[in-house]
């Protein structure tokens, strides 16, 4: 049974301008007193094909962690996009929340993100050098993929058990998605 329990998050200013920060609001509730704080992080996945391209946009460590309902806004400035494979900018990718106690992942929510143009025109046709200023991204916040790691609480430097959703099921969610999304399904982020 885990001691910290992910309750709710918003995604705060969505859809937005390629460039501006990440925003969630985390609520967690916590059963029993920690010994450590929490570290939690934002990953932007840069490629499917690779997890070279992952870049951690914010790692903070919070605690102490009182016994409750807690709450909190965690911001992250966007990815560098010199960092992203170009094939990879424009289109579906992946944004993930993670949480750790000391030094063991417990539990992480991810989200799809959509990197397009607002403009139909560009949309259509893309230029072949990315406009930035022009590009938005879309977080599908409506379903996050949750997956939680079973950690022994007291003492987390024991062997971890499998998670309950292994990498593979993971993967194979995410390139379903990629399709149904790349296949037109995917909300307008104008409205």
């Amino acid at each position: 049974m885990s001691i910290v329990s992910i309750t709710q998050i918003n995604v705060l200013d969505n859809p937005t301008h390629f460039a501006n920060p990440y925003q969630f609001e985390i609520t967690f509730e916590c059963i029993a007193p920690l010994a450590a704080d929490l570290e939690w992080k934002i990953i932007y996945v840069g490629s499917a094909n690779s997890n070279a391209h992952d870049q951690v946009l914010e790692s903070i460590m919070v605690g102490p962690v009182p016994v409750g309902v807690n709450k909190f806004v965690f911001q992250a400035d966007a990815p560098k996009p010199e960092l992203i494979p170009h094939n990879d900018i424009v289109g579906v990718t992946v944004i993930l929340i993670t949480c750790s106690y000391q030094d063991r992942e417990f539990v992480r929510i991810g989200y799809y993100v959509n990197n397009d143009y607002l403009e139909e025109e560009l949309r259509e046709n893309p230029p072949e050098q990315i406009a930035y200023e022009k590009l938005y991204r879309s977080i599908l916040a409506e379903k996050p993929r949750v997956t939680r790691f079973p950690i022994n609480w007291d003492n987390p430097m024991e062997e971890e058990q499998p998670p309950l959703q292994t990498e593979e099921q993971i993967e194979e969610m995410e390139a379903a998605a990629k399709a149904q999304l790349e296949g037109g399904e995917w909300e307008d982020m104008e409205s």
